[in-house]
């Protein structure tokens, strides 16, 4: 049984972690897996958008415990796992919905807000839970975290690590939505096939333009912006939006 399911249809990938029985902890397994998957499946062309989600009952339970009992956590070994599943997240140029369901804690939290969208059941759970073994959060969750909710709230939820319902999370911004537990595979699906059908090279500028501004100063970003924004225009999808804007109908976009 793969430890990662891989499966494109519609210009959707959907990987799917696929350790059920641990509540899809990470293994090293698991994690090179997944940082192939992004650095290679998805980034074929007929790939338009990418759905990251948990087999059973739940998302991610973040690292499994019993693979380093007992060890001191390697530097090169995180480098080589986790940090190669977010930095291939960023660069992928096209959008990355994390589909979550049950609990989402620890490395799995981190998972999840590394994506660029968040759709959330109403039975999900989310924690930090890496105090609570005497840790710091990793995986990018300290880059990640803070943006979205501010310091304050950011290193409440790392050092208290409560338990926050779908609903909370939510309100805090860690989700950009919330669908009821029965309706959540169609609501996926739904927004999975309109990115499919969007511009998909224009997404990936998108979240070029959004990761540059968190380092950026305005007069940065207003230069960067210009740059792009030409990229874009060069698009065939630029083109079909210009003339589906003056027949009045809707643009049937390629990704192109």
């Amino acid at each position: 049984m793969s430890i990662l399911l891989s499966e494109t249809h519609g210009g959707i990938l959907t990987l799917t972690m696929n350790r059920p029985e641990a509540i899809n902890a990470f293994t090293t397994e698991m994690l090179q897996a997944l940082a192939k998957a992004f650095h290679k499946e998805a980034t074929a062309p007929e790939v338009r958008v990418v759905v990251l989600r948990g087999a059973g009952r739940g998302f991610c339970s973040g690292q499994d415990l019993r693979e380093f009992a007992g060890q001191t956590i390697s530097y090169k070994a995180h480098l080589r796992n986790y940090t190669a599943v977010v930095e291939n997240i960023a660069a992928l140029e096209k959008p990355v919905i994390a589909a979550i369901h049950g609990a989402a804690a620890g490395a799995g939290m981190s998972l999840a807000l590394a994506c660029d969208l968040r759709i959330a059941s109403s039975d999900a759970i989310f924690t930090t839970g890496f105090s609570k073994i005497g840790l710091i959060p990793d995986a990018g969750m300290n880059y990640h975290l803070p943006r979205i909710v501010g310091y304050a709230k950011a290193f409440e939820l790392e050092a208290l690590s409560p338990r926050l319902s779908a609903e909370q999370a939510l309100a805090l911004g860690l989700v950009n939505r919330v669908v009821p537990a029965e309706q959540f595979t169609e609501e996926v699906g739904n927004l999975a096939a309109e990115l499919a059908a969007g511009p998909t090279k224009t997404y990936g500028l998108i979240k070029r333009a959004l990761r540059r501004s968190a380092g950026a100063t305005l007069e940065e970003m207003l230069e960067y912006e210009a740059l792009l924004q030409e990229v874009a225009s060069r698009t065939e999808d630029h083109k079909e939006g210009v003339q589906a804007f003056y027949e009045k109908r809707a643009a049937k976009f390629g990704g192109k």
